[in-house]
């Protein structure tokens, strides 16, 4: 089978053998897969020296079901999240944990985003809003235009902001949601609707170690408000903002708890329901129910489709941020 992978800093297509499937595991053949840029460029940068598996969230159709994966059979379409089970190949060997049926009336390609949807759903609960807060998202890439719609379906107060016109045009038709690449007229619009008070919380979504972001968020939080680090940026925030309004700090990890934990992942066994209600797998399945519901659109995402064998000279265009592609969509062979 064919596999996506990252080596010395570039784009390799390789051969490998066919999973085989075991108990809690099902075996997918793959219909479509999700390039998530910033994750999957970063990797390519630290790929000096040695091959790194890319890709984390698919959908597919069932073909083997291991023992003890109850609830799913031959034939299911599944959306899958999570490597290094779940990559850009042919073919997944997946634990039930990372599997989650796919409503009948959401498409194949709209699945296919299931991960990073749940990485978006998490996300927000790190922050702990409630009902009638405000929020806002900096950064409009993949992630950060997937938060601002979420949050803009659970109906928080949404703002919206890149320095990419582009980026940010994209939510100006979504309603209730205000988007900005003018940094005066964001900081002008908060200040305004929350009375001078600021943000409940700020969500940073871009990447970058010396993003002025980090300075530039504490403006925009209320006192004793929380800044979320959702992507790849230091955290160096001053100490006199930060403390002058006890701002509160949170990480948001990947897609809920469970992620890098052997006994959900790898053995395949689910956190009981009372005491962890939304691990990673649970929330790909929220994530599903929300374009199930129309409550999402994720249309605008998955309008550019590569065939497999045309995947390794794709990557270099996702580098220009000045696009409205955020993703491509991997189409594997029937």
């Amino acid at each position: 089978m064919k596999t996506i992978v990252a080596k010395n800093n570039g784009i390799n297509m390789i051969e490998d053998s066919l999973p085989i499937t075991k108990p809690s595991y099902l075996l997918i053949k793959t219909m479509y897969s999700v390039i998530s840029p910033g994750t999957e460029l970063s990797l390519i940068e630290k790929s000096e020296g040695r091959t790194v598996s890319l890709g984390y969230s698919a959908v597919g159709v069932v073909e083997e079901c291991g023992e003890g994966t109850d609830g799913f059979s031959k034939g299911d379409l599944v959306a899958c999240y999570g490597a290094p089970y779940v990559k850009h190949s042919e073919y997944l060997l997946v634990p039930k944990t990372l599997c989650c049926k796919v409503p009948s009336n959401v498409q194949p390609k709209e699945a296919a985003l299931a991960g990073i949807g749940a990485i978006a759903i998490h996300a927000l609960r790190i922050s702990k809003l409630e009902f009638g807060e405000t929020i806002v998202i900096a950064g409009l890439g993949l992630l950060g235009q997937m938060i601002a719609q979420v949050a803009n379906a659970a109906a928080f107060k949404v703002f919206a902001y890149d320095v990419s016109e582009e980026r940010a045009s994209m939510l100006a038709n979504t309603p209730n949601i205000l988007a900005f690449s003018d940094l005066a007229k964001l900081e002008e619009s908060i200040k305004s609707y929350t009375n001078g008070h600021g943000a409940d919380a700020i969500h940073l979504c871009a990447g970058g170690k010396n993003s002025p972001l980090t300075n530039q968020c504490l403006h925009w939080v209320r006192d004793r408000g929380k800044v979320v680090i959702v992507g790849d940026i230091e955290p160096h925030f001053p100490r006199d903002l930060m403390f002058g309004k006890e701002a509160q700090v949170l990480i948001s990890r990947a897609g809920g708890p469970g992620r890098y934990d052997k006994i959900y992942e790898e053995h395949a066994i689910d956190y009981p329901y009372g005491f962890v209600r939304w691990p990673e797998g649970r929330n790909v399945s929220e994530y599903l129910r929300l374009v199930s519901e129309k409550r999402i659109d994720v249309t605008s995402f998955i309008n550019e489709v590569v065939e497999l064998n045309n995947v390794c000279s794709i990557y270099e265009g996702l580098i220009n941020k000045n696009t409205r592609t955020l993703t491509k969509v991997i189409q594997y062979p029937n």
